[in-house]
C-alpha cells in the first residue's frame, strides 16, 4: 500500500529526527540496536494484529514520555529547547494524526473478529459448564459444544453481514466470513479438551483456562489499541465467563434433577 508506505516513511523521520535530537546529550557515543528476535517478533505482530496495533504497541509509554520531555524542557534554553518543543508538538498531534491516515483492514475488521471470539467463548463456555450436571462423559460434552457452537456461527455470520451492510466501509462478506471464523475456531479450542481425557473435571478446567486465556488476548488487544485498562476489562470480562458458566451449571442441574437425567 503506497500510501500506507508514505505515511509509514514520515513517521519514521520524526522519531529519527527525535533520535539524533537526545543522542546529542549523551557523553558516551551511543547507537541503538534491536535483537534479531525482537525483530522478528515485532514483523510478526504486524502480521497477527495489524500495522496500527504495532504502532501503538511501540508507543505505549508515549503519555509518560511526553511528560518527562516537558520536564526536561525546563532545563533547556535556545535552539534545544524550541527543537524539544517540535519533538512534544509531533508526539501530541502529528503522529496521532498520521495513524488515524494509515489504511488497517486488520483494525477495520477487528470488531468483529472480537465480537465472534468473545460470543464463543461466553456461549460454548456455558454449554460444557451445563453439561456438568447432566453428563460424566466428556465425549457428549465435547461434542454438544461443537454441534451448539457450529449452529451458533451461523447465526454469527448471518448477524454480522447483515450489521456490517450498514457500514459503508465494510464489506459485509468479509465480516460475516471473518466472525464466523473466529467463532468456530474458539468453539473448536474450547472443545479439544474433551476429546483428550475421559475426566469431566480436568477437561472442563482446561477449556476455561483456555477460555480465559483467549480473554486476555483480546483484551490486551483492545487495550494497546483503545489505550484502556487491560486489567480492568480483563476482570470485568473474567467475572462476567464465570456468572454466566455458575448460572449454566445451577440450571444443568436442576434439568438434571427435575427430569431425573443423567447421561
Amino acid at each position: 500500500d503506497k500510501e500506507n508506505r508514505k505515511m509509514l516513511e514520515k513517521l519514521a523521520s520524526q522519531e529519527y529526527q527525535h533520535y539524533k535530537f537526545w543522542k546529542k546529550f549523551l557523553k558516551n557515543k551511543v547507537e541503538v540496536k534491536i535483537s534479531n528476535l525482537y525483530f522478528y517478533f515485532l514483523i510478526l505482530l504486524k502480521l497477527i494484529c495489524g500495522i496500527q496495533f504495532l504502532i501503538k504497541f511501540l508507543e505505549r509509554n508515549e503519555k509518560r514520555i511526553i511528560n518527562e520531555y516537558k520536564e526536561f524542557l525546563r532545563k533547556l534554553k535556545g535552539k534545544d529547547k524550541e527543537k524539544l518543543k517540535k519533538i512534544i508538538k509531533d508526539e501530541e498531534l502529528h503522529e496521532n494524526f498520521l495513524l488515524s491516515k494509515l489504511n488497517d483492514n486488520f483494525l477495520k475488521y477487528s470488531g468483529f473478529i472480537v465480537l465472534g471470539l468473545a460470543d464463543a467463548i461466553i456461549e460454548i463456555s456455558g454449554v460444557h459448564t451445563g453439561f456438568l450436571g447432566l453428563t460424566s462423559s466428556t465425549l457428549i460434552a465435547g461434542l454438544a459444544g461443537l454441534i451448539v457452537g457450529f449452529s451458533a456461527s451461523l447465526s454469527m455470520v448471518t448477524a454480522a453481514y447483515f450489521q456490517a451492510k450498514q457500514n459503508l466501509e465494510i464489506d459485509p462478506r468479509r465480516a460475516g466470513i471473518l466472525t464466523g471464523i473466529s467463532y468456530m475456531l474458539s468453539v473448536i479450542l474450547l472443545a479439544i479438551p474433551y476429546f483428550l481425557t475421559s475426566n469431566m473435571l480436568i477437561a472442563y478446567l482446561f477449556s476455561i483456562t483456555l477460555a480465559i486465556l483467549m480473554i486476555a488476548c483480546f483484551n490486551f488487544y483492545s487495550s494497546i489499541v483503545f489505550e484502556k485498562s487491560f486489567l480492568k476489562e480483563f476482570i470485568e470480562n473474567v467475572i462476567l465467563i464465570f456468572t454466566i458458566t455458575f448460572l449454566s451449571f445451577l440450571f444443568g442441574e436442576f434439568l438434571s434433577k427435575y427430569f431425573k437425567i443423567q447421561i
